[in-house]
């Protein structure tokens, strides 16, 4: 197994890592599935119901390593970490948006971010809104994140507009 990167996300599922990182790398360019390690045939009691299934996944999302590991149903994904993708445009916060947001329940999205249908929770994060909230101008960025929170998909221009009032 090779390792481009010192440190690499680890993300715990029940069975369905192997589900989750073909959904992922359909979303984002510049990504793929890199290794996939079965559980092994033995009589390990843990183990014994998933010989032949999936144990970890490697992927890369936009270059990016990660390992999804078929842990079982002991640990779930909380708000407590998320992972964070930055866009260009609106078109791009659309995209990943609409795709990541497929399936998942409406009450787990807010400016910005939102709970996929594997749980884990994303944040679409326009470049433009960052330089806004960012920015030396305290007023005007007050003014950008009282409309931000107000959203759930960010509307780059409605803030950008909330900005310059």
């Amino acid at each position: 197994m090779q390792f481009p990167h010192k440190i690499a996300p680890c993300l715990w599922f029940d069975t369905q890592g192997e589900a989750a990182a073909q959904f992922y790398c359909g979303i984002f360019p510049n990504s793929r599935i890199t290794e996939i390690g079965r559980y092994p045939d033995n009589d390990h009691a843990a183990h014994r119901d998933r010989a032949g299934t999936a144990m970890t996944v490697a992927f890369e999302l936009a270059g990016q390593s990660f390992t999804a590991l078929n842990g079982g149903p002991h640990f779930k994904f909380t708000e407590a970490i998320s992972l964070q993708v930055y866009t260009d445009d609106q078109a791009e916060t659309d995209h990943y948006w609409n795709a990541l947001g497929a399936g998942c329940d409406p009450k787990t999205q807010q400016c910005g971010w939102l709970k996929d249908r594997y749980g884990l929770s994303w944040q679409i994060v326009p470049k433009a809104v960052i330089d806004i909230l960012g920015g030396p101008d305290r007023a005007r960025a007050a003014k950008a994140m009282a409309a931000v929170m107000q959203m759930k998909n960010i509307d780059i221009a409605a803030v950008q507009k909330a900005a310059a009032a």
